[in-house]
């Protein structure tokens, strides 16, 4: 069982390759950082710097309570589209039995939701992003 999971364009499972939006930046980033407010009591906002791009929080687990680690990325790739990835890792040395994959889908399912964009909108993951050899050249 893993401890740590996150969104990967390539990822094997298609619900955790993040999200592409063709929707401006500030409204994504608005609504990713008011999701963290909205998930109740168990969701703490530890840091949100739009200039990064970079929102922080802590969940504490339902039953018994451990405290897990939440990164989620809000930027623009180079077609200059809203990408969102998230990174959810378990602080403690306890496998996660699916429980951060799962946290990860619900708060990208929750994303898409709140923003309620067209079909259109929401574009394939694996778009957008520059391989390494690209950079270079």
């Amino acid at each position: 069982m893993r401890k740590t999971e996150m969104t990967q364009p390539g990822h094997a499972d298609p619900t955790l390759r993040g999200r592409r939006y063709a929707i401006p930046f500030d409204t994504v980033w608005k609504r990713a950082v008011a999701l963290i407010a909205e998930g109740g009591s168990r969701w703490t906002l530890q840091e949100a710097d739009d200039q990064r791009g970079i929102i922080r929080a802590e969940v504490r687990t339902f039953l018994l309570g451990f405290v897990d680690d939440l990164r989620i990325r809000v930027w623009l790739d180079v077609d200059a589209q809203t990408r969102v990835d998230v990174l959810s890792r378990c602080r403690t040395s306890r496998p996660d039995f699916g429980a951060n994959a799962k946290r990860i889908r619900r708060y990208l399912r929750n994303l898409d939701r709140t923003l309620d964009p067209p079909p259109a909108a929401i574009l394939p993951p694996e778009g957008g992003l520059m391989l390494a050899h690209e950079h270079s050249r």
